[in-house]
């Protein structure tokens, strides 16, 4: 779903063949639909260009895979009763180890890992008030620190700095990994890393900045008390699971002038997952599987629309200045930490 086809067709032929001689065993080991997820993620993103030959291969996939069907249907009759014991309760967050800390928060997820974090928002002093500082950490136990965020004073649009280090948010810092800006009105909003700008870099563009992802805030209809939607754009990931770079020379090639003109060649397009209405409560509700506490406009779940049940992002808040940031491949810390950023910003269109 993620990676370009060229890719696709070679991992789907895989599929297609494993799925004959694996399945009987694989299927006894673990649940059909954690193995959907965490097979399916990876295809899922990959970009597009060749879509006729994409389909081939997936339609022999399926037709290997319905001569299993029969003798399958009892097992996930079975271990969907086991699934619905495991979502209620809450597994802990996973061990996760990194030597350098730049490095892991650039690379996407591992597959199959749910990244979980919390964001915490410090607005005490007449100064953060208006400029507050947000910091990303894993909700572990040891709190580990990943990222640390605070929006430029100055700036003709918003603009937030983020930092590996909770005390250097200097623009010209080592520290410094990326940033996010936003159009006049706050509605739409491009993630940058830390590398050159086109105009200063080689001609080349090997030392370019690249753009990470685009987020598009539509004027909400509803007033402020309805649900925001939500669109972001990410480069695409190739068959080694790595994002394709997009080094755009200048802003017409950028991610939001892309998806406006519909150039999606090697973009993966993403959605908020659309709450649904609660008579009992009178308000729009999404499942967060017990990760959310409190009802917020800023909660949002992020899918891909060919599989609404993999989250690719969930945040929400939990207390006054404390929220539950989640991700999954193929969204990095920076990625999902700049869209959680520009939740905060205020848009005068949106609200």
């Amino acid at each position: 779903m993620f990676q370009i086809n060229e890719d696709k067709n070679s991992k789907s032929k895989k599929k297609a063949a494993k799925s004959e001689s694996d399945d009987s065993e694989e299927e006894t080991k673990s649940t059909r639909s954690k193995k959907k997820s965490n097979s399916g993620s990876a295809s899922m993103f990959q970009t597009s260009a060749d879509k006729d030959k994409d389909k081939k291969t997936k339609k022999k996939a399926k037709a290997d895979e319905s001569d299993d069907s029969e003798s399958e249907k009892e097992e996930k009759t079975k271990k969907k009763k086991g699934k619905g014991k495991k979502k209620k309760e809450r597994s802990p967050s996973p061990e996760i180890e990194f030597d350098n800390l730049e490095k892991f928060v650039m690379e996407p997820a591992p597959q199959g890992v749910t990244v979980k974090c919390r964001v915490t928002r410090d607005q005490r002093g007449m100064d953060k008030s208006l400029y507050p500082l947000y910091y990303l950490h894993l909700d572990n136990e040891k709190k580990t620190f990943l990222l640390a965020g605070r929006k430029r004073k100055k700036s003709t649009t918003s603009n937030y700095l983020i930092s590996i280090d909770a005390t250097d948010l200097s623009r010209g810092g080592e520290n410094f990994v990326g940033k996010l800006r936003s159009n006049l009105m706050g509605t739409k909003f491009t993630v940058f890393d830390n590398a050159l700008n086109p105009e200063k870099a080689l001609p080349d563009m090997s030392n370019a900045r690249q753009e990470l992802a685009g987020i598009i805030y539509e004027t909400n209809v509803l007033g402020i008390k309805g649900p925001r939607r939500m669109t972001v754009i990410i480069p695409g990931m190739n068959k080694d699971n790595e994002r394709v770079p997009l080094r755009p020379r200048n802003e017409c090639d950028g991610l939001l002038i892309r998806f406006q003109n519909r150039r999606m060649e090697n973009l993966i397009e993403l959605h908020n997952k659309t709450p649904v209405w609660n008579e009992e409560t009178a308000s729009h509700v999404l499942n967060f599987n017990g990760r959310v506490t409190q009802a917020s406009i800023k909660n949002f779940q992020i899918v891909h629309n060919k599989d609404l049940d993999y989250i690719v992002m969930q945040f929400g808040r939990i207390a006054d200045d404390i929220f539950t940031l989640d991700y999954n491949y193929p969204l990095c810390a920076v990625q999902a930490f700049a869209i959680a950023l520009s939740s905060f910003d205020g848009k005068i269109a949106c609200e």
